[in-house]
């Protein structure tokens, strides 16, 4: 539930981006630069959530964060003005920041090596119910007025309430698997484990950096945040989507229809891509996760192309628009669940687990920030797209076509680049694997003598 409601606060802003250019006048510069603030913020807060799980249960520091981003959900609701929502959506990238690390290490934690990229999967199956059902709804509410409040506004703050209850449920009944693991079941036991989790040390600040520096150290992590890092641009751009098929003609609801066809193939093929890395990973331990993850990102290069540059655009294309869009979102969005959350699991000791997903969302979130600026940029100054001339209620073919190209370019190239970057991972993913296996096996007969 925790996982739904996280993916439907990161869809909400995306969805609404043609009312909020409207009630800020806003181009697509402008709303890049706000998914680029909380997707930056989010990046440098993201060791934090590696610091607090050294000493901290994790449905605590789940609860902390669903609070954060709660909050400042419901105050991009009431934001008056354009900065109010910038430094808003800053404080939501606040609390993705602690959400998501603490949330992978909890799946990796809970599933064997073997299946981990199931386990990975499901969980983005399920979260991505909460990003189909927040754009859904953010889209089809921002037509409409209730109460005498904007649709758009009722969405974020209705978002909010929701993602306060999980978060207080999550507190309530969550168990970490570590828990489990040391027999502390009962929340009044959970305190137990949490003061004797903390390390004996001079300071608690050393033992971060301590974990920090041995997560740096390994190769795969340096390649993988490498590929990570042009790999999600494609994915921040694509927050344009929804404006674009609204500039092409389409209503909201067809918008949220085609947009929730793509989300549903990302879907499935999220668990997809875990299923068969499993099955692969057996036949090939060494390779199996790298090549499934190079053919993701590879299928990424035609149907971007296909998708922005030969698709007629226009309402009559709404057919092939949504064939396209659900072939795509279940070919390219294998990477995270088939390689880079179950390789990272198996390349650090568990307790580390939460400070390499931390890192990774650090390195890659930082630079792949600035993919929604770029696409407005590019947009705007090279391609002629012109915010005044968009009224709501209609489309505008040449806005649409700007748009299209800026998206093109910051979609087709970083896929490719991502494909090959993946390579050196054939060589280093053994040795690392390997060395720790070997620590854990010195460790245990250290605990054992």
């Amino acid at each position: 539930m925790a996982s739904i409601m996280e993916r439907a606060d990161e869809n909400l802003l995306p969805a609404v981006y043609k009312e909020v250019s409207d009630a800020f006048n806003a181009g697509p510069t402008e709303l890049g630069y706000l998914t680029f603030i909380r997707n930056f913020v989010q990046a440098l807060a993201s060791p934090i959530a590696g610091i607090l799980v050294l000493h901290y249960d994790r449905p605590t520091i789940l609860s902390m964060g669903t609070l954060f981003w709660a909050l400042s959900t419901a105050a991009v609701g009431v934001s008056q003005e354009f900065r109010q929502v910038a430094f808003w959506r800053a404080i939501n990238g606040v609390g993705l920041a602690i959400v998501i690390p603490a949330l992978q290490s909890f799946i990796a934690d809970s599933y064997l090596d073997g299946v981990r990229g199931r386990g990975f999967g499901l969980l983005n199956l399920v979260g991505s119910i909460g990003g189909i059902g927040g754009g859904v709804v953010a889209t089809v509410m921002a037509g409409h007025d209730y109460w005498g409040i904007t649709g758009w506004r009722c969405a974020f703050i209705m978002m909010a309430l929701l993602s306060l209850l999980i978060g207080f449920l999550v507190f309530l009944f969550v168990v970490d698997p570590r828990n489990l693991a040391s027999g502390h079941v009962e929340n009044a036991e959970r305190m137990d484990f949490i003061e004797k989790s903390i390390p004996v040390s001079p300071s608690t600040w050393e033992d971060s950096w301590m974990a920090m520096k041995s997560v740096m150290k390994v190769h795969t992590f340096r390649i993988v945040v490498l590929q990570g890092i042009v790999g999600s641009l494609p994915w921040t751009a694509m927050v344009f989507f929804t404006m674009w098929f609204e500039l092409i003609g389409f209503n909201h609801k067809s918008s949220a229809a085609l947009l929730s066809l793509f989300a549903v193939g990302c879907a499935l093929g999220n668990l997809l891509g875990g299923v068969i890395a499993d099955r692969i990973s057996h036949l090939y331990p060494d390779s199996g996760r790298v090549m499934c993850a190079q053919f993701s990102a590879f299928m990424g290069i035609p149907f971007s192309w296909f998708l922005l540059t030969i698709i007629p655009q226009s309402q009559s294309s709404f057919f092939i628009f949504a064939v396209t869009l659900l072939l795509m979102g279940l070919t390219i969005s294998w990477c995270a669940t088939c390689a880079n959350n179950p390789i990272f699991a198996e390349v650090v000791p568990p307790k580390h687990r939460t400070m390499i997903y931390a890192f990774d969302r650090a390195f890659e979130g930082s630079f792949s920030a600035f993919a929604a600026p770029a696409v407005g940029m590019l947009s705007e100054k090279l391609y002629g797209y012109n915010p005044k001339s968009v009224k709501l209620g209609s489309g505008s073919v040449q806005e649409a076509f700007a748009l299209s190209r800026g998206l093109f370019a910051m979609m087709a190239v970083p896929f490719g680049l991502c494909c090959l970057f993946y390579t050196p991972l054939h060589l280093t993913f053994k040795r690392d694997r390997e060395c720790v296996k070997l620590a854990t096996l010195k460790e245990q007969d250290l605990e054992l003598t």
